[in-house]
């Protein structure tokens, strides 16, 4: 097993997953793990050097194109084996990919840049995945409080999935764009499959809630306070695909590969027969959820302009401390 890049310290890796994840987890499911390098090159073919990928993953519905991809038999066509590998969270999958457990993952956006502001690793952009739509991000509250504007959040608690994770950056956003002071509101990490319960038991005045929590929260008797998705977050760039710059450059064909499956897949999933029927499996909600809730916004083609919203956006809530140019962490598609 290679060893760990020197900037890539246990210490870094772990404050990259958010401190939450335990050095088990982060070990993922593979033998070698995060802090032990990569499992070795699978080998190539005639159409790319590594014929054999993992990319890391999250159960939710922003992955229906990958899911898709992997389904119908895409990758294959492209000279790919793709395994998709479930993590715990967007920050475990991106650290396990800097340690090479992963080739590729998913992860919002928020982890990426953090970890590029921070120098803990040089990241490339491979592909866009998602990014804002109305009525997919909603922050809620229950029918048992008073709130029932934006306004009536300033000094509440309001759930996030966690810390320095792209839901308190919609929060704080949110907020900020609708007068109300952020800094005086308590943010409380609940995960998303818990959301809808800790709003009902009155643990939280309001969450921000995400599909299929949402539809499954409304059902509960959750109302809405406020879309994220609107204002100056209207289409915000939320999540995409990347990999860490020795990879893609050693493996620009492979990399290739993927982003021309993937363009492939997003557009056929903009038909939503297509992916509707993906969901119970691999997102685990019933079929009744899976043809009522809004899906995101799905992309697979990184725009530079777009995507610099965001860390602008982290740097002016104190998620960085410096600016990051997007355009040169983003790969390319060859024509």
């Amino acid at each position: 097993m290679s060893p760990v890049p020197r900037a890539l310290d246990r210490r870094s890796l772990l404050k990259l997953a958010g401190g939450a994840v335990t050095a088990g987890a982060l070990l993922g499911t593979s033998g070698c793990g995060l802090l032990g390098g990569s499992q070795g090159d699978s080998g190539g073919n005639d159409l790319v050097e590594k014929q054999n990928l993992r990319v890391g993953a999250l159960p939710i519905n922003d992955l229906a194109p990958l899911h898709l991809a992997v389904k119908n038999g895409y990758f294959k066509e492209a000279g790919l084996n793709v395994e998709i590998v479930n993590a715990s969270d967007g920050s475990a999958a991106l650290a396990s990919t800097i340690g090479g457990d992963y080739d590729i993952t998913y992860s919002s956006y928020v982890p990426f840049f953090a970890a590029q502001a921070s120098g803990t690793a040089p990241l490339r952009i491979v592909a866009d995945c998602a990014s804002a739509a109305q009525n997919t991000t909603v922050i809620m509250t229950s029918p048992k409080t008073d709130v029932r504007k934006p306004q009536d959040l300033a000094g509440r608690k309001i759930a996030i999935s966690g810390p320095n994770t792209i839901t308190e950056l919609l929060v704080k956003a949110t907020l900020d764009a609708h007068g109300v002071d952020w800094r005086g509101v308590e943010l409380s990490p609940v995960p998303f499959m818990n959301m809808p319960a800790a709003l009902d038991q009155g643990r939280v005045d309001a969450a921000i809630v995400t599909e299929p929590f949402l539809t499954m929260a409304a059902r509960n008797g959750a109302i809405p306070v406020v879309d994220t998705a609107t204002g100056p977050l209207e289409d915000l760039p939320l999540t995409g695909y990347g990999a860490t710059a020795k990879f893609v450059d050693e493996h620009p064909k492979t990399v290739a590969a993927f982003q021309k499956v993937m363009d492939r897949a997003v557009t056929e999933a903009q038909d939503r027969s297509k992916i509707e029927p993906l969901l119970p499996e691999f997102a685990k909600i019933d079929p009744q959820t899976a043809s009522i809730i809004t899906l995101l916004k799905f992309n697979s083609r990184a725009d530079a302009t777009r995507l610099q919203r965001v860390p602008r956006l982290m740097k002016q809530f104190g998620f960085i401390n410096t600016d990051i140019n997007v355009e040169e962490m983003i790969v390319t598609p060859k024509a």
